[in-house]
């Protein structure tokens, strides 16, 4: 009885590292779906191929080699990082890093333009309203935030 169990653990461990490698695969018919999720011949024939390989003692990374060799790299959904698909790796921290750029940028043009009023009313040159608003609001700090109803009664009869 002990060694069925054994058996039968050895049989759910295969099992479970073959769907993990079938989930990883693109089915090469639909295109959209893993070969664990897809019923086509083709999906049904990659999870037997994964399972024999995994009974001929192959490790992950050999099978995951021999589906690349045979059907290309686009069967895995996690391609290589080389020359080909670097453009699909970087563009997502290309344009986080030109969108926190331009950010940056933004706030330092903020300032920098505050400044350039500040220098213009020291010449004379009179604000538009847009500039004079952003003066404004620069200079005058913001109302402090009520502390509680002592202070709020206090104030309302010191009016």
């Amino acid at each position: 009885m002990e060694k069925t169990d054994e058996e039968r653990k050895k049989a759910q461990m295969l099992d479970a590292r073959a769907r993990n490698i079938s989930h990883n695969v693109r089915c090469t018919e639909c295109g959209s779906q893993s070969i664990e999720d897809s019923q086509a011949d083709v999906a049904i024939l990659l999870r037997q191929l994964i399972r024999d390989e995994i009974g001929a003692g192959k490790t992950d990374k050999e099978i995951y080699n021999k589906l690349e060799d045979e059907f290309g790299e686009t069967v895995l959904y996690a391609p290589k990082f080389d020359l080909q698909t670097a453009a699909l790796w970087l563009t997502p921290v290309i344009i986080a890093g030109g969108t926190a750029a331009g950010l940056v940028y933004q706030k330092h043009r903020q300032r920098t333009n505050v400044h350039i009023m500040a220098l213009n009313l020291i010449r004379g040159v009179p604000l538009t309203p847009k500039e004079r608003v952003t003066m404004l609001d620069v200079l005058i700090p913001p109302p402090p935030p009520p502390q509680g109803v002592a202070s709020r009664l206090r104030r309302w009869l010191h009016r």
